[in-house]
């Protein structure tokens, strides 16, 4: 006989007992303050302030003023359970004198905000998890040439070790670089991303650059913080052809050769995919690549962060009709897409998000089995999923997001079935904690748990976040 508690726990997923429930932010999404506190600009301060660049005319010059209100979120996370949190350091602040021969001194002010941030976090037995990089390089290091120079690169090892020395204390992990993928190609091929250079050359020079800065980063955090983990965070795609035709997948293996092992690689196995390097060979020679590069990049992991949102399906272009370009896959006039001018990503059916995205949690799935696979016994996290939908409040001051809930728990399940499968993961982070700025989208794509009147700045969490508290509270999905 069947008992309702057993009904009822075989339709729950349970998560392995200390998994970590988080969300996530980013500096120049939700902070504001940009001249306050010793910050100089960075290159999103430059990009969002060029007209034409962002919808709406939008900047993050206040944002959701986190830089002012970081308790009160601090509490809000709290009451919702959360168990850790994931910010990114704005570089900006904390060597805002950063030049090309070195950086300047330390900002006293910008070191004290994420000390009281870390702080805060620990009161409320909330663990921090402290990204790097998110995409806002000082203006004036890409004033000197941004990463398409090796200079960059080294600044950047230099500053990773101010911050692991002021916050290696507290802090248990360090995540390097959050998704170079899009800094490389989509702020220097395609400029749909600050600093919005269209060069192919200095897109792949990039590439090399932001994977070194991880090495040298990494090498700069375990001397300065000894007891602190380090990560880094890919994108990674979950790259499909549309047919199983030898010209669409050799479309796919293009681009899961940019999308994916131009840094797996490197990454895991201090090496460069062939074939990329062939695929690419009329763009650059790869000589930035000097000896002993990749044994630095290639430093052992002690965790290693996904961000996954939406499957990419691709074709092979026959010329004989227009290009599709699905959305968040290039559409602006330059291509991030390089060496694939024959390869074209249709438009899916179905049902999408408000960014245009399909949705198919199966993806989240397959790419934790890769890299499990790829890297047996690393530590592997889901940093950031998530879904933009275009919510409203309700007169009774709601936000009732059944879509977002309904994102959430078929891609909570993913996880889980991953775990099932073998791969060792030990935390989620839901994209996002607050709406905000949403990069070249300004403030059009709400993808928080947590509802944000940009005119007053007041917070309501929505359906999701209720959704996601009773997740935390029973260490499970139902199912």
């Amino acid at each position: 006989m069947t008992t309702t508690q057993d009904a009822t726990a075989a339709e729950t997923l349970q998560f392995p007992p200390g998994f970590l429930w988080g969300s996530a932010t980013a500096s120049y999404q939700i902070e504001g303050a940009v001249a306050e506190g010793g910050r100089t600009p960075s290159i999103w301060d430059t990009y969002s302030h060029t007209p034409g660049r962002v919808q709406g005319g939008d900047t993050g010059d206040v944002a959701d003023d986190h830089y002012h209100r970081f308790r009160d979120d601090v509490a809000l996370m709290a009451e919702l359970g959360l168990t850790s949190y994931r910010f990114s350091i704005s570089w900006s602040r904390i060597t805002p004198q950063v030049g090309p021969d070195g950086i300047g001194p330390v900002n006293a002010e910008g070191i004290a905000f994420y000390s009281d941030l870390v702080d805060a976090l620990l009161e409320a037995g909330i663990q921090p998890s402290v990204t790097l990089y998110h995409w806002d390089l000082p203006q004036a290091l890409e004033d000197a040439g941004g990463w398409t120079s090796r200079r960059t690169a080294e600044r950047f090892g230099e500053y990773a070790a101010v911050v692991a020395a002021a916050l290696g204390d507290r802090v248990p992990m360090f995540i390097t670089l959050n998704e170079p993928w899009c800094s490389a190609f989509l702020g220097y091929a395609s400029g749909v991303h600050a600093p919005g250079r269209t060069e192919d050359a200095a897109a792949l020079t990039a590439v090399h650059h932001l994977n070194l800065a991880h090495g040298l980063a990494a090498a700069a955090i375990r001397a300065a913080a000894p007891t602190a983990r380090v990560a880094i965070t890919l994108n990674l795609a979950w790259v499909l052809p549309e047919s199983d035709s030898p010209r669409d997948a050799d479309a796919a293996r293009r681009v899961d050769g940019l999308q994916n092992r131009l840094f797996l690689d490197p990454v895991l196995h201090g090496r460069y995919p062939q074939d990329v390097l062939d695929d690419t060979a009329g763009v650059t020679d790869w000589s930035f690549v000097l000896p002993g590069d990749l044994e630095v990049i290639a430093a052992p992991l002690d965790a290693f962060g996904l961000n996954y949102y939406s499957p990419t399906i691709v074709r092979y272009w026959t010329r004989e009709r227009p290009k599709e370009q699905a959305d968040g896959h290039g559409d602006g006039a330059a291509s991030p897409w390089i060496a694939c001018e024959d390869v074209e990503f249709p438009v899916q059916h179905g049902t999408k998000t408000d960014m245009g995205w399909s949705i198919d949690p199966r993806g989240l799935t397959e790419l934790l089995l890769r890299v499990a696979a790829e890297r047996p016994g690393l530590e592997l996290m889901v940093t950031e999923n998530g879904a933009a939908f275009p919510d409203e409040v309700g007169a009774d001051g709601r936000v009732v997001d059944t879509d977002r809930i309904d994102y959430l728990r078929t891609h909570l399940a993913a996880v889980h079935r991953a775990i099932g499968e073998g791969a060792p993961v030990t935390a989620y982070f839901v994209w996002s904690f607050l709406d905000n700025f949403e990069w070249a989208w300004g403030y059009a794509k709400r993808f928080g748990i947590v509802h944000v009147d940009y005119a007053t700045l007041a917070r309501t969490p929505k359906g999701s976040a209720l959704f996601y508290a009773d997740v935390i509270r029973g260490n499970a999905v139902p199912a």
